[in-house]
């Protein structure tokens, strides 16, 4: 009898089994070399009580291995490191190494072996990589030609071959299971899903292939809790790198795994999505090599080695490395992560900006963190729509207030910076003055770049549709963030009313409309920043409007943003969003979400952080912004004064103070 397959265990330990998994065949060997067999096809309860009778009946030696052919190890060696496994010759070894040191995250180096070494000693005692996996999948030329529960038949080919271990995320679901968080395909008792992703790997070499995920069905409510366990375990793919629409990684189908079992979600549960080793088969496929080896997915080398997730659940991470998760959008479904300690320093920038000098009761309208989802939604965006303009002066002309162009313009600012695609739409009527205004803060330094001006009049009943997307196709928007700031916002009636109920409808173009359609929209968020309730976007508010602000049931906005953020001062929430937008550019754990776990993690390159820097508003550089606005005839709205004001308030100190005060704030993040 052929004893292969014989997985070295610790002494006095035993695996948890399910009823529903059956082995081929189960044996354990004593370390007085006697083996002990069960044979024919057996449950895993009845492997279990099988185990624990020949134990007894040899217990003047400690069992020391359990054979288990064609199972899968998602719950075998519970407790203990799992590892996949590819096995080139070593030719492309270097190539390899170098595929895995770029993709960590899918790809977790753990132990790279010589040429013709069947054993790994920094992971397991005695083992040997030529039968120690329940299943191996054996290739020619990219191609899976058979799958076969021992390599000894090829241990002449394996002689000039390099076996490379590789992190698993079974190591940590029974940690997930002790913490109480519901691991679906153990409660299901099959494989962990699989997915062949649209996000390609960082290539080296002839290693050229997607990334592989898997996919966990989590409670909402766990989320954070997963995400802080699985995050302290780089080793086995770390914290997930997607939460959310299965679409957003080029999924249709959960139900259809290209790897393991379907698993089917419970109620309230969220599909998490983890790089996956499994990635190292698509990379033999692409890489095509005469002959290699996997694990067959699912099948993974055990080690000897304690699961590090169980540390990870028992200790207090640091602020920097407790990551907390947030909903940005429902349609699609998608969450963001960032640091505990990053979301307390924008919640602390929140609550600068929500000062209310001016006494104007906006405390009443305040949500809190829509200033961090907002910026999270827009840290993923890759094309922002800005628009702002609030005639309240209609017998001026230009009937524009100070309030909302020099938010908009810091808010451009740090998204350029940050490489992302930048334009404001405004009023027809206003289109030649603000592009003087953008002209000129480009020369005084305010802005590097200048930002293209749209207007939208909204000709035809497709006009939005038009606008926001490519031949008025929905499934491709041009823009995925909209951001309304200090922007006129239509009211229940169809008209526009400034703080003092006068309805200046005759000089608003109707930008609400692209609002109102890119709620229909999937993958278009949209924000709004206001001080008073009647500007778009504050329609989320609009019952705390109605009851709180002055002429509120006249002047409320009726049309919601995804975000509403409330600010003492528009132009404060512009400032917060892009000293908040910094801040989550330098969270190593936002990053390593942002970009879906792959390439390496490095921190900005000093020419980044300097542009990035240099991108927030200043004193000097708002001060300057202001002086431009008056030199073109803009008011402050409060007091129509043209002057070096907004909302009645005088730039020094007020405006200065609180820019000051939001700076101090973020440079302790730096």
């Amino acid at each position: 009898m052929p004893y292969h397959n014989l997985k070295l265990i610790p002494q006095n330990m035993f695996c948890l089994f399910s009823e529903s998994l059956r082995f081929d065949f189960v044996a354990v060997l004593s370390s007085g070399n006697e083996v002990h067999g069960l044979s024919g096809s057996l449950s895993m309860f009845q492997a279990w009580q099988g185990i624990r009778s020949l134990a007894t009946s040899i217990q003047r030696y400690p069992v020391q291995r359990l054979v288990c052919v064609k199972a899968t190890t998602t719950r075998l060696c519970s407790g203990y490191q799992q590892a996949n496994v590819v096995i080139l010759h070593k030719s492309l070894a270097d190539d390899f190494e170098a595929f895995c040191h770029a993709n960590p995250s899918p790809l977790p180096l753990l132990y790279r072996s010589q040429p013709g070494e069947w054993g790994c000693p920094p992971l397991a005692a005695d083992a040997d990589i030529r039968v120690d996996c329940p299943q191996y999948c054996v290739f020619k030329d990219g191609l899976l030609v058979s799958r076969v529960s021992s390599l000894m038949s090829y241990s002449g080919q394996l002689q000039d071959m390099v076996s490379f271990y590789l992190g698993c995320s079974f190591s940590f679901e029974r940690t997930l299971r002790k913490a109480g968080v519901p691991v679906r395909n153990v409660e299901q008792n099959c494989n962990v899903s699989m997915f062949r992703t649209s996000l390609q790997c960082r290539g080296v070499g002839q290693f050229q292939c997607p990334m592989v995920v898997t996919m966990r069905p989590v409670p909402e409510e766990k989320l954070d809790l997963v995400a802080q366990i699985t995050h302290l375990t780089p080793l086995a793919h770390g914290g997930p790198i997607h939460i959310g629409d299965p679409a957003v990684l080029g999924i249709q189908d959960v139900s259809r795994p290209e790897y393991g079992d379907p698993v089917a979600l419970g109620p309230g549960d969220v599909p998490a999505f983890w790089a996956c080793g499994v990635t190292g088969v698509e990379a033999v496929q692409s890489c095509k090599p005469p002959l290699a080896f996997t694990h067959s997915p699912g099948c993974m080398f055990l080690t000897d080695q304690q699961d590090s997730s169980d540390f990870a659940s028992t200790s207090t991470p640091e602020p920097d490395q407790c990551p907390l998760t947030f909903s940005i959008s429902q349609q699609p479904l998608h969450f963001s992560v960032a640091s505990k300690a990053v979301v307390q320093s924008i919640r602390d920038l929140e609550k600068i900006i929500g000062e209310d000098p001016g006494e104007r009761g906006i405390r009443a309208l305040f949500v809190q963190d829509e200033l961090l989802r907002s910026c999270l939604s827009l840290s993923h965006s890759s094309s922002v729509l800005i628009t702002t303009g609030f005639p309240t002066h209609y017998t001026h002309n230009p009937p524009e207030e100070t309030d909302g162009p020099p938010g908009a313009i810091a808010i451009a600012a740090t998204l350029q910076a940050l490489q992302k695609e930048v334009a404001i739409v405004t009023d027809h009527r206003a289109l030649e003055m603000n592009q003087r205004i953008m002209e000129d803060a480009v020369k005084k330094g305010v802005i590097k770049t200048a930002v293209p001006l749209l207007s939208y009049q909204g000709n035809s009943p497709d006009s939005a549709l038009y606008f926001l997307c490519h031949n008025g196709d929905h499934k491709k928007p041009r823009f995925d963030h909209l951001v309304a700031i200090e922007r006129s916002g239509r009211a229940s009636d169809g008209n526009y009313y400034n703080m003092r109920g006068v309805n200046i409808k005759h000089l608003v173009d109707p930008i609400d409309d692209l609002f109102t359609t890119a709620s229909t929209i999937p993958g278009i968020s949209t924000t709004g920043i206001g001080d008073g309730g009647n500007e778009l976007g504050m329609g989320k508010v609009k019952e705390a409007v109605r009851e709180h602000m002055p002429n509120g049931s006249l002047i409320a906005c009726d049309v919601a943003a995804d975000f509403a953020i409330t600010a003492g001062v528009s132009n404060w929430g512009g400032y917060g969003m892009a000293c908040a937008l910094y801040i989550l550019s330098l969270c190593p754990i936002h990053q390593r979400y942002l970009h879906k776990g792959l390439g390496q993690p490095h921190p900005p390159t000093q020419d980044q952080h300097q542009a990035w820097a240099a991108s927030l508003p200043s004193v000097a550089k708002e001060e300057e912004m202001l002086s431009i606005l008056v030199q073109h005839g803009v008011r402050s709205g409060k007091t129509g004064t043209l002057g070096m004001e907004v909302d009645g308030l005088t730039f020094h100190p007020t405006h200065s103070d609180l820019i000051i005060k939001l700076r101090d704030r973020t440079s302790q993040r730096k």
